[in-house]
């Protein structure tokens, strides 16, 4: 695409205090935003994540280590997961590769069972940079979860939140609706692409355990200890604005034996409080259209 827009070329810069308050359904303060994680590593690509070094110092393929690392998510982590967001009563948003309803039919079909959100995270894992067509493998990504679970994905976060400059108008032609690639505000907000609009919704980076467990490497009660610092706040200032906190998890890591009880006392901490909406991506963007209709509008 020639002269793609720049991402301040997409909005406008707004500062939050300059905004009329946000507010959520009846009584409800904040959103609690959970997205999980379902990839598919293929051992003929370098693995997405790497917890491990060579013992060389240089990439090794096939890295299989890492595979069967990423393995272990999908054939135990992820069981973990169901049971406690069925526990809970929560259907969360499944970030899914699309390849998992090929490869990992057993895990797609159990998500959809559940009433999870599935949003568009690629057609497999690896940096959306290298792909030679874009346009093609979001079209095939949004194609394939649309024929399994029935239903075409409203959202997308790019695998490592990877984007081009042209990303935008791509997802839109697609028919995606809601990304979560932009995590530069505390509220869902308008950009605009030349195919249309699309909304933002406030995604997390740093509450997010591949780069909290993986590449900062902190103990297993990390997670808790920042989740309730970082809810704390946002729930202190919902008393005057709706608030949003997002949680990003993967089950090779957070469903790990020596992690699962710190993700289950986040849920146990964050249902003490009043006014709490488990929301889902979709939930959140059909909420939002409503209230942000003349800018969707404007940006079309």
């Amino acid at each position: 695409m020639s002269n793609p827009m720049k991402p301040g070329e997409r909005c406008d810069f707004s500062a939050i205090v300059d905004r009329p308050p946000l507010k959520l359904p009846g009584n409800a303060r904040i959103v609690f935003w959970t997205i999980v994680n379902y990839e598919v590593w293929d051992i003929g690509k370098p693995m997405a994540r790497q917890l491990l070094p060579a013992p060389t110092g240089a990439p090794l393929m096939p890295d299989v280590v890492h595979w069967g690392w990423h393995e272990y998510g999908m054939r135990v982590g992820c069981w973990r997961f169901f049971e406690l967001y069925e526990k809970l009563g929560i259907k969360p948003t499944l970030s899914a590769n699309a390849r998992i309803c090929e490869d990992y039919p057993r895990v797609a079909e159990q998500a959809k069972k559940a009433g999870w959100e599935f949003m568009g995270h690629a057609y497999e894992q690896g940096p959306i940079h290298k792909e030679e067509n874009q346009p093609a493998m979001i079209k095939r990504s949004m194609d394939v979860i649309e024929k399994f679970t029935g239903k075409r994905p409203v959202g997308w976060l790019g695998p490592g939140l990877t984007q081009t400059l042209d990303t935008p108008e791509h997802l839109a032609e697609a028919g995606v609706k809601y990304i979560g690639d932009w995590a530069y505000d505390d509220e869902p907000t308008v950009i605009r692409t030349q195919k249309g609009p699309l909304v933002t919704l406030p995604y997390t980076i740093e509450l997010n355990d591949i780069p909290m467990m993986i590449i900062q490497h902190h103990e297993s009660d990390y997670l808790l200890k920042r989740m309730i610092d970082q809810f704390d706040r946002l729930y202190a200032e919902s008393e005057k604005r709706a608030k949003f906190c997002a949680l990003a998890i993967h089950p090779y890591i957070s469903g790990q034996p020596h992690r699962i009880k710190y993700l289950e006392q986040i849920y146990d901490y964050v249902n003490k409080h009043e006014g709490v909406l488990h929301w889902n991506g979709e939930q959140i963007y059909d909420w939002y259209k409503g209230l942000a209709a003349d800018k969707i509008k404007a940006a079309s």
